[in-house]
């Protein structure tokens, strides 16, 4: 199970468009609300979780994403739930990836250290000491994908289904919406 966390705050782009972009794929995706069942984005837009972060299973945790938005994010930083399953998933070597804002709240767990890494334009030095892709919708390092924005949220839902399915599955996807 891939858990997706959200914080009041967070950028519905970036959540909405590579949850749907995973489920297209057959990826099994829960949406986590870090502050309860129903977290409003930054766009007064509410979404209904799935589960609260306090009925997230561990033992069937395969990654975790983390949309931007600043509030999104500063919720994410003040819940010690949400921090503590951030770093179980990467010392766990599962898929931990973020977009916009994100990256840099994986940054204040060192997880971006010497990884390539990008993020919204001008939040690169939250993002420690990340090795920073220029003019990249995604990136791609191991089981590390970070996105640049709500405009990227494509390209970052389809770089985490090749991640975790495959190129040829991500391709598939992208069919489908008819990318161009």
């Amino acid at each position: 199970m891939i858990y997706m966390l959200l914080g009041t705050g967070f950028e519905e782009t970036e959540a909405v468009a590579p949850l749907d972009l995973l489920r297209r794929a057959g990826i099994s995706v829960a949406t986590v609300g870090v502050s309860g069942k129903v977290i409003t984005g930054s766009h007064g837009i509410p979404v209904t979780a799935d589960l609260e972060i306090g009925e997230v299973d561990l033992t069937v945790m395969e990654g975790v994403i983390l949309p931007g938005g600043l509030g999104g994010v500063n919720s994410l930083r003040g819940s010690r739930e949400a921090m503590e399953l951030i770093r179980f998933a990467w010392e766990n070597h599962l898929l931990t990836a973020a977009i916009c804002a994100g990256p840099t709240v994986l940054a204040d767990l060192g997880i971006v250290d010497g990884k390539n890494a990008t993020c919204y334009p001008g939040c690169e030095t939250g993002m420690g000491q990340a090795h920073m892709v220029e003019g990249a919708a995604a990136v791609t390092d191991g089981k590390l994908i970070t996105g640049t924005s709500a405009g990227c949220a494509i390209p970052f839902g389809l770089a985490l289904i090749a991640a975790l399915k495959g190129q040829e599955a991500a391709d598939a996807v992208a069919r489908q919406i008819v990318i161009r």
